[in-house]
């Protein structure tokens, strides 16, 4: 079922930043807001031209350019860079699973997810950074995906529950690699604390 693993994933967001974070995180309440917003979005889809289009990817990428923008130059630069590296993979991976199925050696979004996480990772150093190179480069590898396919005999909807389902997967394995992160920079700073101690007492 198309947009089973997207709601999931989003729910226990929401839920999470809802109830569960830190009351003092100034993106709680945002990031919340934006994840509730996406989910009553989802269902909705308008036609330009002769694409359609599901307004909760769009809804992303312009909350993506938003953040974006509120950056300094050289960061807006680097941003744009690093989401176009990630549209032309994304668009190069949908290309190649037409042309060449077989590579495609398990589930398609797991691919997804493993890939555009590490290539984000290798791009971005932190959380924030990552996930909005991911989410915008993707979508903006939909338009070009969908550009693609209207000169062959491909109907193709952008931003429809595949794409939200791959988007979400990866949005939660940058989360998880980010907490590990931290779990152990957590660990080694408390880690020589105890060392410190130690040494002090003996």
């Amino acid at each position: 079922m198309g947009g089973l693993m997207f709601y999931w994933i989003s729910w226990s967001f929401w839920v999470y930043l809802t109830f569960l974070a830190d009351k003092k995180n100034l993106y709680r309440r945002k990031l919340s807001a934006i994840i509730l917003i996406m989910l009553l979005l989802s269902n909705f889809q308008f036609n330009l031209g002769e694409f359609d289009i599901h307004v909760s990817g769009l809804f992303l990428l312009m909350i993506c350019y938003f953040f974006i923008s509120r950056e300094k130059r050289g960061a807006i630069f680097y941003f744009f860079i690093c989401s176009l590296i990630v549209s032309i993979g994304y668009v190069t991976f949908h290309l190649f699973e037409i042309f060449d199925p077989v590579w495609i050696i398990f589930k398609k979004e797991w691919m997804m997810g493993i890939c555009f996480g590490y290539l984000a990772i290798l791009l971005q150093k932190t959380l924030k950074g990552r996930l909005l190179i991911t989410i915008c480069g993707t979508m903006q590898g939909e338009f070009l995906y969908a550009y693609t396919l209207s000169k062959f005999p491909f109907p193709y909807e952008i931003s429809g529950f595949e794409y939200l389902d791959a988007c979400a997967l990866i949005s939660a394995l940058l989360v998880g690699w980010s907490a590990i992160e931290n779990a152990s920079t957590f660990i080694q700073t408390h880690y020589h604390f105890f060392e410190k101690g130690k040494q002090k007492s003996s």
